[in-house]
């Protein structure tokens, strides 16, 4: 019976002897390899912790002691070893376990996470908890290196070292986020004595190291071995001392025999502590380690070479956005683009190698990301801020406060809109529409196929004010692209068919389904009006008037939640024209969070499919109808 089948909790782990960790832990990539490689997921920085996540289940009391995972998305081994082996082949699946931590899917997950940079603070919520419920249990938060990017990770290290009270911060570090890791913090903790007065101070006490006969090269040899020394212990420990840390490390976090012994003395320590333990994303599976940033988050692939298993389709909406960045770029050297982070799930990795200068990754740093943005625009520049849906969230106060005020021309490229499949509701994008949509200045457009998307994109790019365009993930439609893209005329929709019964009003990927949908109702003699919005905001107010005025009964249809959302935005406007007896149906995302699940299977099961508009406009139609005949 192999090691790992032995284990139904962390006392199961107990019972094994340290020796037998290695052959563990081997069982333990080989199982999330398997599984990775069929249903895709978080793979490389999953290999990365296995050690540490083995010894921390090993030394710890959890659950009554606390491991809170930053982002979370390096918790599959914390799975496995908490009870869900059994389970682990479902993950990230319709139905299945979380490829997060989620608190209703164990006690042993402390807190719910799919965002980097909570841990810290959540972890300081847990230590005053404990204080102030006089328990005694300890609390560890493992945090990435790239989440040093965060600055809320930040505010929570600020905050804990001002405490005083006892906590671990395990800084897990690789070296990488999901992109390369940027900025001043991970240059820091790569630094080594390279600086002016370092480098004279040591070229000079090794000349005087050699003036001294017999002893001189021997001493010199030591002195060599004490920087080396310094460089891990002394540099990357000052950040952290002065936030009030005591600093441990770096040590090696594969090797039992260093993370052990030291994990265990760091859990006996009073006050707050950081262990920085160094490891290497994706190790155990070649390709992972040659590719990380792909296997970070991958799709199915072939285990034994680590290629894609999925043949690639039409291109990506990213990647469309990223070629008109491109070749408007190329005429206009005000545009720059900027990330958090994202450079790679974004799709401008493309625009980097076009112009790596103007390809800003500004780290997980949502906030800084749109402030600075708007301080580019302040002085003529034309910046275009390439951002997860949901990641934008993290950043409404700078959309409001420091772009939309001073109405300046910052284009938001919402990548990611709608419903994003396995990685479940922490990724969602469901709520743009309604958080944007109420922001003074905002323009706020979504493309119905790749080729409205390149002419929304040169919208924003012309437009002086804010803008965004939000466009899902996954492959574009297929339809031929328009040689150049030409900006379109501000608040104006499409009149795809007209019609005297119905009228459906659909925004974004949802028009394609809109119309298969009509069509269907066309063939049982319903006429049907359907209206590419094109704008959430503003409204097409003059067409959707006139359409209004015609038929019996109107429908909107957006992949986004519907409370605030799109179909808000027209009944508010109906309201305001006064069509009292309007019968209206609102089809959008419902009032709670939205599972994991494949996109074609969540849309069916939330009415976004041409067969869930036929229904619901069909039962509206023939209600309207029999209380017209009933009249």
């Amino acid at each position: 019976m192999s090691l790992l089948k032995r284990i139904e909790s962390p006392a199961d782990l107990k019972k094994l002897s340290r020796d037998q960790f290695p052959e563990l832990c081997q069982e333990i990539r080989e199982l999330i390899i398997e599984v990775i490689s069929h249903v895709g997921g978080h793979l490389a920085s999953n290999l990365g912790v296995v050690e540490l996540t083995v010894a921390l289940q090993y030394l710890l009391n959890t659950p009554d002691d606390k491991i809170v995972w930053d982002t979370s998305n390096q918790a599959y081994t914390h799975k496995l070893l908490t009870g869900r082996r059994e389970q682990f082949h479902t993950v990230r699946q319709f139905g299945g376990i979380s490829g997060f931590t989620k608190r209703e899917e164990s006690i042993y997950d402390t807190f719910n996470a799919g965002h980097a940079g909570t841990g810290v603070s959540a972890a300081v919520g847990f230590v005053e908890a404990r204080e102030q419920l006089g328990k005694s249990n300890k609390v560890v938060c493992v945090v990435g290196d790239g989440a040093l990017t965060a600055g809320m990770t930040l505010e929570g290290l600020q905050h804990a070292g001002d405490m005083g009270r006892d906590c671990v911060v395990i800084l897990n570090d690789n070296q990488m986020s999901i992109s390369k890791n940027v900025g001043a913090i991970s240059a820091y903790l790569n630094r080594t004595f390279t600086g002016e007065f370092y480098t004279r101070l040591r070229e000079e006490t090794s000349q005087l190291l050699e003036t001294i006969p017999q002893i001189g090269e021997p001493v010199k040899r030591m002195a060599i071995r004490a920087e080396e020394l310094a460089k891990g212990f002394l540099l990357p420990g000052l950040l952290f001392e002065e936030l009030g840390f005591r600093y441990v490390g770096p040590i090696d976090g594969h090797n039992f025999e260093h993370l052990l012994p030291t994990l265990e003395n760091v859990l006996k320590l009073k006050g707050p502590t950081l262990l920085h333990v160094i490891t290497k994303k994706g190790l155990g599976f070649q390709p992972a380690m040659k590719n990380p940033v792909w296997f970070h988050a991958c799709s199915p692939f072939d285990s034994k070479t680590g290629q894609p298993v999925k043949k690639p389709g039409h291109p990506s909406y990213s990647s469309i956005a990223a070629k008109t960045l491109i070749r408007q770029a190329k005429k206009d050297n005000r545009v720059v683009v900027i990330t958090a982070a994202m450079c790679e799930g974004t799709g401008m990795s493309e625009f980097e190698k076009e112009f790596p200068s103007r390809l800003i990754d500004v780290g997980i740093a949502e906030q800084h990301a749109v402030t600075y943005a708007a301080g580019l625009a302040a002085d003529n520049m034309r910046p275009v801020i390439c951002m997860y849906s949901t990641f934008l969230q993290r950043a409404y106060d700078q959309v409001v406060h420091d772009v939309a005020t001073q109405n300046l021309p910052v284009t938001f490229c919402i990548d990611r809109g709608g419903l994003v499949a396995e990685d479940g509701t922490t990724h969602h994008g469901a709520f743009d529409f309604a958080f944007l949509r109420h922001v003074p200045n905002m323009v706020i457009m979504a493309p119905k196929d790749e080729n409205e998307l390149q002419h929304m994109v040169q919208t924003g790019l012309v437009h002086d004010g804010p803008v965004a365009v939000r466009y899902p993930r996954g492959s574009s439609l297929g339809v031929p692209l328009d040689s150049e893209p030409i900006p379109l005329s501000i608040g104006q929709g499409e009149l795809l068919s007209d019609g005297q019964d119905v009228a459906i009003i659909a925004i974004g990927v949802m028009v394609s389904e809109a119309m298969k949908a009509a069509e269907r109702l066309q063939e049982e003699g319903v006429s049907v009006a359907v209206i590419n919005a094109r704008f959430v905001k503003p409204l097409d107010k003059n067409l959707i008037r006139d359409i209004a005025k015609k038929v019996k009964c109107l429908i909107t249809v957006e992949e986004g939640c519907r409370m605030g959302g799109f179909g808000s935005a027209v009944l508010e406007f109906l309201s305001e024209e006064e069509c009292w007896g309007m019968p209206t149906k609102v089809i959008g995302l419902p009032d709670w969070y939205i599972e994991q699940g494949p996109q074609d299977l969540l849309r069916e099961k939330y009415g976004l499919t041409a067969d869930g508009i036929y229904d619901q406009a069909k039962a509206l139609h023939d209600r309207v109808s029999l209380q017209a005949a009933i009249r």
